[in-house]
């Protein structure tokens, strides 16, 4: 294997993974900064400007966009995905996929992953986990986002039926691939709170992310805001006004189901908390629902600044914050914090699209 010339990149996929990059650099002491990569995968999320605003604050070396490619991208694998109808013909065919696939992602790869000393990846169950682990790669995995598998171990989820002989082939020969841990070149998996894993997993390591927020110096929280916050003068505007308004509530959205039936979701949800005060939006990052046209008269917050930003802000409160899925344990400017989760949504969709884990 080439020798390593670089110290550290990070693969990221959503805001989140920004956020928590950033957090983990900024633990560091200083002198240390600067020595590290990032690189921005535009597959699943519209990072906007966001590449320009990291390289202002400085902390990262380099600030790379990765045009990472879906298998659907490429037609040749059609074929291969298709139920073959017994398990061994499956089996044969996930094997040419995985061996196909990572080769293909190859011309699509911004960066030389063979010179770092350490590559963070929070989403291995996308294409990179695939090129890595046929490279014979070394990486660390991070969850998704947080506590993430509580709520859908995909690992065990897509692979149901048969998972410790999959397990055995993917981590042990690499001849297929299975993510969050499994890849035989994953290292460790970084996971928030291992006690909320049905699971448990020898890779599995605790990293609160929490003690990272906790543990930033006050001279470093502006970076977060410069590289998140897009209008700071709007934001503070709003804050402003906000301030005098009695009972206020923050209703987080998901991408959650289908964009029809996710308006009725929080058409309803507005509904329900308008009864007990102003109800405020903040759209997810990933979430594609025209919020602004569809509800034009309930005052929002920018989609693309991660939740955890307005922790940052110590004159915002707000009497409750509601969510439907989203984990909000990280969450310090509200008084009192409802997550709806899978009962509520059970209204609203079959409940196999959701309970993932009750399926494993």
């Amino acid at each position: 294997m080439k020798k390593a010339v670089k110290e550290r990149v990070y693969v990221c996929h959503t805001y989140y993974h920004v956020y928590i990059s950033l957090l983990k650099e900024l633990n560091l002491p200083k002198q240390q900064r600067g020595k590290a990569d990032l690189v921005l995968s535009r597959m699943s999320t519209d990072f906007e400007s966001l590449k320009q605003r990291i390289e202002d604050v400085g902390i990262f070396d380099n600030v790379v966009e990765y045009d990472e490619k879906q298998a659907g991208f490429f037609p040749e694998l059609a074929p291969l995905k298709t139920n073959k109808g017994n398990i061994a013909a499956n089996m044969i065919s996930r094997i040419r996929f995985t061996k196909r696939f990572a080769a293909l992602q190859a011309a699509y790869i911004p960066v030389d992953f063979k010179a770092y000393r350490d590559i963070y990846v929070y989403c291995d169950s996308d294409p990179i986990g695939y090129y890595l682990n046929q490279n014979r790669i070394p990486y660390h995995a991070l969850e998704d986002g947080l506590n993430c598998l509580k709520n859908y171990d995909a690992a065990r989820y897509d692979n149901r039926g048969c998972f410790g002989l999959k397990a055995f082939m993917s981590e042990r020969l690499n001849l297929i691939f299975i993510q969050n841990g499994y890849g035989k070149y994953c290292i460790d998996m970084e996971v928030n709170d291992i006690s909320l894993l049905k699971y448990k997993y020898r890779k599995y390591k605790e990293v609160p992310r929490q003690k990272l927020a906790d543990a930033l110096r006050e001279e470093d929280k502006p970076i977060l805001l410069k590289v998140f916050v897009r209008d700071m003068e709007e934001l503070e505007r709003q804050i402003q006004e906000s301030s005098g308004v009695k009972d206020k509530i923050l209703v987080l959205t998901d991408p959650l189901c289908t964009l029809d039936v996710r308006k009725k979701i929080f058409r309803d949800i507005i509904e329900t908390y308008q009864k007990e005060g102003t109800v405020f939006l903040k759209p997810h990052p990933r979430d594609e629902l025209d919020y602004r046209r569809e509800f034009p008269d309930i005052p929002q917050f920018d989609a693309a600044m991660p939740m955890e930003v307005l922790n940052f802000f110590s004159d915002l409160r707000f009497k409750k914050v509601v969510a439907v899925l989203t984990e909000i344990k990280a969450i310090q400017y509200g008084d009192e914090m409802v997550r709806l989760g899978e009962s509520f949504m059970d209204k609203y969709e079959d409940p196999l699209i959701h309970r993932q884990n009750e399926q494993i």
